[in-house]
């Protein structure tokens, strides 16, 4: 896993072979942030990333920039090796936080410019987070939530739908 830009631009990280997680693959990754400058700053935003997994995109919300980001994710190896990456970048501006993301949505108290989600395609209540995150009102007016999914959904009648993306196989809704 890679940092495609930023400070830590072009910094590795092995992920160990027995993750169950699937990283957003580079190319897409890259696509999909060269998009969102198009919608937001990244430098000095606040940022949450939803079912964080290897914690790629975390590290880069860091590396462009963004003044506090906040990771979550309930796998414990996931987290622990989230927290040693943020440890080699001394990442004093995120938190990673080991839980359950619809329980922390719920009763989350902060908002945010920018939301990453990206949760297993076979969780059954993947259609509903959307829903979620606008209804907890979780981002500030004028933020954007990228969420990632596989290509049995479509979100296009949302009424916070802004556009679609596809790379490859990897399927990216874009909300506002």
């Amino acid at each position: 896993m890679r940092i495609i830009t930023g400070k830590y631009k072009g910094r590795h990280f092995d992920i160990p072979r027995n993750f169950k997680a699937r990283p957003t693959t580079d190319f897409a990754k890259e696509n999909i942030f060269n998009v969102m400058g198009g919608y937001i700053d990244f430098e000095g935003a606040t940022a949450l990333d939803l079912f964080s997994g290897t914690g790629s995109i975390t590290l880069e919300l860091l590396s462009r920039g963004c003044a506090q980001v906040v990771s979550i994710e309930m796998d414990r190896d996931h987290h622990r090796f989230i927290q040693q990456c943020l440890q080699k970048l001394q990442g004093d501006n995120a938190q990673c936080i080991r839980g359950d993301v619809f329980r922390f949505v719920k009763s989350c108290k902060m908002q945010f410019d920018f939301i990453f989600a990206d949760p297993p395609y076979a969780l059954k209540e993947l259609p509903q987070v959307p829903d979620l995150i606008f209804e907890r009102g979780l981002l500030k007016e004028g933020g954007v939530l990228v969420f990632e999914h596989g290509k049995d959904h479509d979100f296009s009648q949302h009424p916070h739908f802004r556009e679609h993306r596809q790379y490859g196989s990897v399927n990216f809704s874009i909300f506002k």
